[in-house]
């Protein structure tokens, strides 16, 4: 398969900032659901408005739409009861992808997760981005939040949504061979593949909207089989065409040498590079990893702003929204070598002024009023302490690398 992301100009592509957005578009396509729905999601937190969407989905289920629901064995785990038993008395199917089982994450094969987010309906419409169903004002491991999570996502027509509920149907039916196996149904699981291998006959794709001018969109996919490095060859080919500017925001920033070569680079040309990176502590490893890449970036112009009101989730980016070329991501994979080299991700990329234009804003006005800037002399002169963390969790990714047999 070749690495160039597959565009087509006859989409229509809307831009949502966090749950509060997202979710009462996707309850109420979800209502309006004829035959089918596949979602996959990281986590599925039924907390607050996260109910919402478990509610959509026992309601399509109750009506005869085919309902097919994956969480990631680590992000999510089982279903808690009741939400289990009552998606099953409905007819919703679901599956927890690679369980982590005794051993955990002690094992490095588990560290593959399902991390992508995506849902298509009836084939037509395709909602793509890093927003979890999770409340935007709760977290799991923090409890309330003072201000929402800062995230985006995307409701798709066009025929990227085909793409989609393609390589969604086959992870489902390879799943239930796997599970098939298990349980020594050898010729059920056969049948499994067989359906996984088929193409999925969806419904004829929704184009854009009466009155609305189509866009310029490609779906990108990364996982481990034929699609490792699509996504990071997206944003290399991005930033190294860009003239004017480049804007990033991503939960999870540790670039790899390319990354890190290709933002050097357009700094050095000047090109405006910023970067809306995470501010408030979350995970040991993803908080203090990052920050040692981040002098050599400093050195070379690169702006790095560290949004604080609330956890930055996004994984979007902008380049020359105010050119002739703009360009334009959102999806769910962080620029780290989890998401880089091992995870499941999707992302939509969009060339259209209008878009890119309306992101950009969004990520600007984030910086300006939510965000701090990082001083080189103040990353400079950072505690010995901390120094030494950024380091030793910086070691341990590297170490982790190693034993998975990759180089970033």
């Amino acid at each position: 398969m070749t690495q160039t992301p597959e565009f087509a100009r006859d989409h229509d592509v809307q831009l949502y900032q966090g749950a509060q957005e997202l979710f009462p578009a996707l309850v109420q396509a979800m209502d309006a659901a004829l035959s089918d729905i596949q979602f996959e999601t990281y986590i599925f937190d039924f907390t607050g408005a996260g109910a919402s969407v478990g509610d959509a989905l026992i309601r399509a289920a109750q009506r005869g739409v085919r309902t097919h629901l994956v969480v990631d064995g680590v992000g999510t785990g089982r279903l808690p009861e009741p939400w289990a038993a009552r998606l099953s008395a409905a007819g919703v199917q679901w599956r927890v992808y690679s369980p982590l089982g005794t051993l955990g994450l002690l094992l490095p094969h588990r560290w593959r997760r399902l991390h992508r987010k995506l849902c298509v309906v009836d084939g037509r419409v395709l909602f793509c981005g890093g927003i979890n169903v999770l409340d935007d004002f709760h977290d799991p491991n923090h409890g309330a939040l003072d201000a929402p999570r800062f995230d985006f996502a995307v409701r798709a027509t066009g025929s990227l949504v085909a793409q989609a509920s393609d390589t969604m149907e086959q992870l489902w039916w390879r799943m239930q061979a796997v599970r098939d196996v298990r349980k020594r149904r050898l010729p059920e699981a056969l049948l499994a593949l067989r359906t996984a291998s088929a193409q999925h006959h969806a419904q004829q794709p929704a184009g854009p909207g009466q009155g609305s001018s189509p866009v310029r969109a490609a779906l990108v996919l990364r996982d481990n089989v034929r699609n490792r490095s699509r996504i990071e060859k997206a944003y290399l080919r991005a930033i190294g065409a860009a003239r004017h500017e480049v804007i990033i925001a991503n939960a999870y920033f540790m670039p790899g040498r390319k990354l890190r070569k290709a933002l050097l680079m357009a700094a050095r040309r000047g090109v405006r590079v910023r970067l809306l990176l995470q501010g408030r502590y979350e995970y040991f490893m993803q908080y203090h990893a990052a920050r040692p890449v981040y002098g050599t970036l400093l050195e070379a112009g690169v702006e790095i702003h560290e949004y604080e009101p609330s956890f930055l989730h996004a994984k979007v980016a902008v380049v020359d929204a105010q050119g002739d070329k703009p360009w334009a991501t959102v999806g769910s994979s962080n620029l780290d070598p989890l998401s880089l080299l091992l995870a499941r991700e999707a992302n939509v990329v969009v060339e259209d002024a209008a878009f890119a234009a309306d992101l950009r804003q969004r990520l600007v006005h984030a910086m300006q009023h939510a965000g701090r800037r990082m001083d080189p002399a103040r990353y400079a002169g950072r505690p010995l302490r901390q120094r030494v963390l950024d380091r030793v969790a910086f070691g341990l990714m590297r170490l982790a690398l190693w034993i998975t047999g990759n180089r970033y």
